[in-house]
């Protein structure tokens, strides 16, 4: 067995006296590539915020190489030698690259901060890991993979000897993947500790040395990962054996609901035509910055195009705005939940009466029965894990997040929906109960656009696909005669 760079043992910690973690004891291996599973709300990302002293434990110790250390805050985690990297990054856009880096750990020439220090240290991390992008750069201009490797260079120049890594790769294409993969096997190799959280089970046996599943805020166990299988990992997160991820329905395809024509806009997607059905699962597939969410934000109302024409149920329609959407029984749910899917700081009842407004409220006042009966049956159809409706979103797991989000539009009466990665960021079981929720929804007869860079979720789950390339439609297959190599060949 390999040195131990980490011991947390014993941890607890409530939340309004609901336990978010019983008891939990983790180790990390020393320069090896540390796994965290679990299904959402499991207690992985609440157990590495203890570690990076975004919470402070109610009970428990952290050992670091040996050492009893007193993590309290982000600081004093960072003097530990602890960095993470959340899922939603957390860097300043209209700052440059090696602003963020040293943000608050200025190198300081007397009075002044010493700029060319900055760069030329930023400037040699960068080269050394092959990122791809100049410290000068603005990061708002970054695409979000060169951000995800922004975040790892701040890692390292922190001198991290322990880097937390959450879902990683939720928005990288398959060569921003193995360029991440390979960075990560440099970490290992200079003695860097990761600590891994991903819910794509193919990652894991490709990068991970040590898996620990979690479950209910418990340690399920810990294995090196070549003891384990797919369907043992699954099998002891969810607490019970899961056959099919993508349990697909056969369901009756009617008229066309939703057409669109000629599709532009400029620098961005060009003369998109496509057509989606009743009950039809229209999945659409390409690599990340193909324009696929661009084109539905534009049929949605949230982005101008310059030309081209939707039509809805054979009628040209003009919509303006996501509310002229709304009206016209489309909708759509964001890839970005956090920045234009939910509101964190409400409760699920109040996201979710939000978008059904008039399903909740008489003679323009909200009536509270008709909330809490509309917000207990999505959170019941959903199985999203909350003490109450009262719940604030932003206090839920990323699951259950997603799963609010989805909740905001099952209850209103639709013609289309729009779904641009809806399982992005959620557990196998999770996953399971969303495809089957979205088949239940092709049921009733509504037309579905599913966005997803996951190919088995893609042709698992369509009818039909199109594959986008920069902007423009390159494929339409049949979802019996697709393959992943198909798919992959007109998405590049």
């Amino acid at each position: 067995m390999p040195e131990k760079a980490l011991e947390m043992k014993n941890i607890s910690k409530s939340f309004m006296g609901v336990h978010a973690l019983r008891d939990v004891s983790f180790n990390a291996y020393r320069g090896k590539v540390n796994v965290l599973i679990g299904e959402n709300g499991a207690g992985k990302s609440t157990l590495m915020k203890v570690l990076s002293g975004a919470h402070t434990m109610d009970s428990g110790e952290i050992y670091i190489d040996g050492k009893l250390v007193d993590i309290k805050d982000p600081t004093s985690a960072m003097e530990s030698g602890v960095a993470m990297i959340y899922q939603e990054l957390n860097l300043c856009s209209d700052m440059t690259a090696k602003d963020n880096v040293f943000l608050g750990r200025e190198k300081v020439n007397g009075l002044l901060v010493d700029e060319k220090e900055c760069e030329r240290k930023t400037l040699e991390l960068i080269k050394e890991y092959e990122m791809g992008f100049h410290p000068n750069d603005k990061v708002g201009d970054l695409p979000l993979a060169k951000q995800q490797m922004l975040e790892i260079v701040k890692a390292i120049s922190k001198d991290a000897k322990i880097v937390v890594m959450d879902e990683p790769t939720s928005s990288l294409t398959v060569d921003e993947v193995e360029h991440l993969f390979r960075i990560i096997k440099k970490l290992n190799a200079n003695d860097v500790t990761i600590i891994y959280i991903s819910h794509r089970m193919e990652e894991l046996f490709e990068i991970g040395d040590y898996i620990t599943v979690m479950r209910d805020g418990e340690l399920v166990g810990e294995w090196p990962i070549e003891e384990v299988t797919k369907d043992s990992l699954v099998a002891s997160m969810v607490g019970r054996e899961i056959k099919d991820i993508f349990p697909k329905q056969q369901v009756p395809i009617g008229s066309t609901v939703l057409e669109v024509k000629n599709l532009t806009k400029e620098g961005v997607f060009r003369d998109v035509s496509f057509s989606v059905k009743s009950g039809e699962i229209l999945g659409m597939s390409g690599l990340v910055g193909a324009g696929r969410t661009e084109v539905c934000m534009s049929i949605f109302g949230a982005l101008s195009r310059d030309g081209g024409d939707v039509y809805l149920k054979g009628e040209r329609v003009d919509i303006k705005s996501p509310a002229d959407a709304m009206k016209k029984k489309i909708a759509y749910l964001s890839e970005d939940r956090k920045l234009m899917g939910i509101s964190l700081m409400n409760t699920i009842r109040d996201n979710i009466s939000l978008s059904n407004m008039e399903q909740v409220s008489k003679n323009g006042f909200m009536v509270k029965a008709k909330e809490e009966e509309l917000s207990n049956n999505a959170v019941k159809m959903l199985s999203i894990k909350t003490p109450s409706i009262y719940q604030l979103v932003g206090n839920l797991s990323g699951g259950n997040q997603q799963k609010v989000a989805l909740a905001k539009w099952i209850e209103r009466d639709i013609d289309v929906l729009i779904l641009d990665e809806p399982t992005r960021g959620v557990d196998v079981g999770a996953k399971q109960e969303i495809h089957s929720l979205i088949g239940e929804i092709a049921k009733q007869g509504i037309a579905i656009i599913l966005i997803s860079s996951e190919l088995p979720e893609i042709l698992g789950m369509s009818d039909r696909i199109i594959v986008m390339h920069e902007g423009e439609v390159k494929a339409e297959i049949n979802a019996e005669e697709a393959t992943q190599e198909s798919i992959m060949s007109y998405s590049v």
